[in-house]
């Protein structure tokens, strides 16, 4: 039997698409031999502008993944976009980290490396080319994606915020 507390956790919470991006097993080195835990890195999105990344450790790997699902939702932003692709050219950088995203001609389709393709995929942006460069560690790809997406603002945005209307922005 469903209670009104049920349906409103069901509204209240989206559903998220998630897809994990990498699984590192971690050893460590104690007197009786080795322990292996297990880190993994993973994004959600909606498809709809909202997007996050979380990473999670433990013992197991789905316990891993549920950790970094959770951490995910709490770092959760939402993307400024055109139709199906960003508004602008933007370089994101997190560390040595280095992410450059630019819009692309409806019909082009997601150009982009699997750390980079996953972010932009669960964003809901279906057009965009995107090159990686500097380091190539999936956590600093996915966090330089995500400060390239968060730092992204439409002519309307830019134009609310300075107190005008689009024509005056624009001349």
């Amino acid at each position: 039997m469903r209670t009104d507390r049920d349906q409103r956790k069901e509204t209240v919470e989206p559903e998220f698409e998630e897809r994990v991006v990498t699984i590192n097993r971690v050893t460590k080195v104690v007197k009786g031999g080795r322990r292996y835990r297990f880190a993994a890195l993973v994004v959600i999105g909606d498809k709809k502008g909202n997007v996050g990344f979380g990473t999670g450790k433990a013992n197991e790997v789905p316990d891993a993944i549920k950790k970094a699902v959770e951490s995910a939702k709490k770092n959760m932003i939402t993307v400024s976009t055109v139709k199906t692709t960003i508004p602008h050219e933007v370089t994101g950088v997190y560390g040595a980290g280095r992410v450059f995203l630019a819009p692309a001609a409806e019909g082009t389709g997601v150009i982009a490396g699997g750390p980079v393709r996953a972010v932009v995929e669960l964003a809901g942006i279906s057009d965009i080319l995107s090159k990686s460069l500097g380091s190539s560690t999936p956590i600093n790809v996915v966090r330089a994606t995500i400060e390239g997406l968060k730092s992204l603002e439409t002519v309307e945005e830019i134009a609310n915020r300075r107190g005008l209307t689009v024509e005056e922005l624009l001349g």
